[in-house]
C-alpha cells in the first residue's frame, strides 16, 4: 500500500474515525484477517456489489472481505473522507487486467467497529471479473 492517503475532512471528525483510520490501512495493507475481524461489529451489514441485498453478520463479512482482499491486486487507497462515524474511502486496484476504481462506505458504531460497509466499484468489466472469481468462493464457504 502507498503512504497514508490525505484526510478530507468534511464535518468535524470523531477520534473514533481517526483511531479507526490507523488501525484499518495496515490491516488492508498486511491482509490481516484476523485483525480485520476484530474490528467488524458482530451485527456489522454489507453491501457488496454487484448485489443489492446486504449481507449479515460478522463470520459472513469478514470471510468475503479475506476473499476480496486477496483477489484485487495493487490495492490502494487514494482519498479519504470523515464526517463524524462516517468514513468514504477512494481505491484503485486492478483484477487481471481490469483495472478498477471502488470506495468503501464504512459506518462505525460507539467502540468504534465497522457497523455497516457499502462497497461501490467501477468499471462494469472490474467488477464482474471480481463477481467471477469471488462468487464460487462464497459458494464453496456457504456450501460447507
Amino acid at each position: 500500500m502507498a503512504a497514508t492517503p490525505p484526510i478530507l475532512y468534511c464535518a468535524s471528525a470523531m477520534n473514533t474515525a481517526d483511531a479507526f483510520l490507523a488501525r484499518w490501512h495496515p490491516i488492508v495493507r498486511d491482509k490481516d484477517l484476523p485483525a480485520l475481524a476484530a474490528i467488524l461489529a458482530d451485527d456489522i451489514t454489507m453491501g457488496a456489489p454487484p448485489y443489492w441485498s446486504k449481507l449479515d453478520g460478522k463470520d459472513l463479512v469478514a470471510h468475503l472481505l479475506g476473499i476480496i482482499i486477496g483477489t484485487i491486486e495493487d490495492f490502494t487507497y487514494h482519498r479519504e473522507w470523515v464526517a463524524g462515524a462516517e468514513i468514504a474511502l477512494e481505491f484503485h486496484g486492478h483484477v487481471g487486467d481490469d483495472q478498477l476504481q471502488g470506495i468503501d462506505l464504512i459506518t462505525l458504531n460507539a467502540a468504534g467497529q465497522i457497523r455497516n460497509l457499502d462497497v461501490l466499484i467501477r468499471p462494469i468489466n472490474s467488477l464482474l471479473a471480481l463477481r467471477d472469481i469471488v462468487a464460487p468462493k462464497m459458494a464453496t464457504y456457504l456450501g460447507g
